[in-house]
C-alpha cells in the first residue's frame, strides 16, 4: 500500500503503518496538549497505540487462521480506520472461510476477557490505580475493554466488508452455491446499510451515514468480485490482456512520457530496460504527481512502479486477478516464455471483459 512503511516482521508477515496513522497520533497529541495537559497527551497517545495493538492482533487472528489452510498473508497495514490484512487469496471452502472470519472477533473476545480479569483483580486488591485528576486522561484498561467489545460486535455485523458478512456467506454457502450465497449476504448487507443511512438522516448523525456508505459499497464490491470470479472461471489471461500499447525506455524523461500520454488513450505505460525486458510501470497518476513535484526532466525510472509480478498469456485468469489485486497496481505485465513483453493485464480490461460476458449471458 502506498504511503506506508514497514515497522516490523512478525511470524513471516510484514507489519506496515500508513503515514496517515502517524498524522492521527500527532493530531491526538496536539489536541490533548492544547485542551488539557502534556500528561493527558501522553496518556491519549498510549491509549490509541494500545488500541491499535488490539487491531493488529485482530488482523493476525485472520492471518494465522488463513495460514492453517495454506493461505499466506503478504502484510498487515495499520490505517486510521483500522487494519487491513492483505492475503494472497481468500478461502473458498465455506468452513475455511468461516474459521478465518471468526478468528478476528475471537481475538477481541479473548482480549476483552483478559482485560476484564485484570480490572477485577485491581478492584479486589490494593493494586487499584489511583483516581485520575485530569479529566482528559483516558482510563486505559476500561476504555480498551469497551472498545474491544465494540470492535468485536461491529465486526460481527452481517454485512460486507465486516467479518460478519463473511461469516453469513460461509454459513449460507454450506447449503447454496457460493455465488448465490454471496449475493444473498450482499443484499442483506445493503439492506442494513439503508437502515443505517435512515437512522443517520433522522438523527443528523454523520457517523451513521458514513457507516451506511461503507457497508453499502463493501457489499457491492464483494458481490461484483465474486461475480467476476464465476464469469471468468476457466478463462486464460490472453482473453483480457491489452496487446496494443506504447512503451517507454527506462532512460526516458517525464517530458517524453507526456507525449506518449497525449498521443494515446493509455493510462499505464510499460517501461523497458536496455535489453527490451520489462523494468517497471509508469501510471498516469504517478506521472502527473511527479510533474508537479520534480518537473518534466525527471527520469521515468525514478517514478515507475518496480517489482511487479509478471504473468503468462495462458495463466488462469483468476490467479492473475489475485496477483493484480495483491500488487495494488492498475496493470501487470504479460510476458511470453522468453520473458518478452507481449501484453498488459489491466483492471480496466477486466471490467470490460465482465461487461462482454454479461451481455453474452443475457443474449442466451
Amino acid at each position: 500500500m502506498r504511503w506506508s512503511f514497514r515497522i516490523a516482521r512478525v511470524a513471516g508477515i510484514d507489519v506496515r503503518v500508513h503515514a496517515t496513522f502517524l498524522l492521527l497520533l500527532g493530531a491526538i497529541a496536539y489536541l490533548y496538549s492544547v485542551h488539557g495537559t502534556p500528561g493527558a497527551a501522553v496518556w491519549a497517545v498510549l491509549f490509541w497505540l494500545s488500541l491499535f495493538v488490539c487491531v493488529l492482533l485482530h488482523e493476525f487472528g485472520h492471518a494465522l487462521a488463513a495460514r492453517a489452510y495454506g493461505i499466506k498473508t503478504v502484510d498487515i497495514t495499520l490505517l486510521p480506520i483500522g487494519g487491513v490484512a492483505r492475503m494472497e487469496r481468500m478461502p473458498e471452502k465455506p468452513m475455511q472461510e468461516l474459521v478465518v472470519a471468526v478468528a478476528g472477533p475471537l481475538v477481541n473476545l479473548v482480549i476483552s476477557i483478559g482485560l476484564a480479569l485484570v480490572l477485577v483483580l485491581f478492584a479486589s486488591s490494593d493494586l487499584q490505580p489511583s483516581a485520575m485528576s485530569d479529566p482528559l486522561r483516558p482510563n486505559l484498561l476500561v476504555n480498551l475493554l469497551i472498545l474491544n467489545v465494540a470492535m468485536m460486535l461491529f465486526n460481527l455485523i452481517p454485512a460486507f466488508p465486516m467479518d460478519g458478512g463473511r461469516i453469513l456467506r460461509a454459513l449460507l454457502a454450506t447449503k447454496l452455491e457460493y455465488a448465490r450465497a454471496t449475493q444473498i449476504a450482499a443484499t442483506i448487507g445493503q439492506g442494513l446499510a439503508l437502515a443505517f443511512g435512515i437512522i443517520g438522516a433522522f438523527q443528523w448523525n454523520f457517523l451513521w451515514v458514513l457507516l451506511a456508505i461503507f457497508v453499502y459499497t463493501g457489499a457491492e464490491t464483494e458481490a461484483t468480485f465474486v461475480q467476476m470470479r464465476y464469469a471468468t472461471a476457466g478463462l486464460p489471461v490472453s482473453s483480457a490482456m491489452v496487446t496494443r500499447f506504447e512503451t517507454l525506455n527506462q532512460h526516458a524523461t517525464l517530458n517524453q512520457a507526456i507525449d506518449a500520454l497525449l498521443g494515446t488513450s493509455q493510462r499505464e505505460f510499460p517501461v523497458l530496460d536496455d535489453n527490451g525486458g520489462f523494468a517497471g510501470l509508469l501510471t498516469k497518476h504517478d506521472l502527473l504527481l511527479a510533474l508537479r513535484q520534480s518537473g518534466p526532466e525527471t527520469p521515468v525510472a525514478d517514478v515507475m512502479i518496480k517489482g511487479l509480478p509478471t504473468v503468462l498469456p495462458q495463466m488462469n485468469f483468476q490467479r492473475a486477478f489475485d496477483l493484480i489485486q495483491s500488487s495494488k497496481a492498475p496493470a501487470i505485465p504479460v510476458v511470453d516464455q522468453a520473458g518478452r513483453l507481449v501484453g498488459l493485464f489491466t483492471t480496466e480490461n477486466v471490467g470490460e471483459l465482465l461487461m462482454v460476458q454479461s451481455a453474452l449471458k443475457r443474449r442466451r
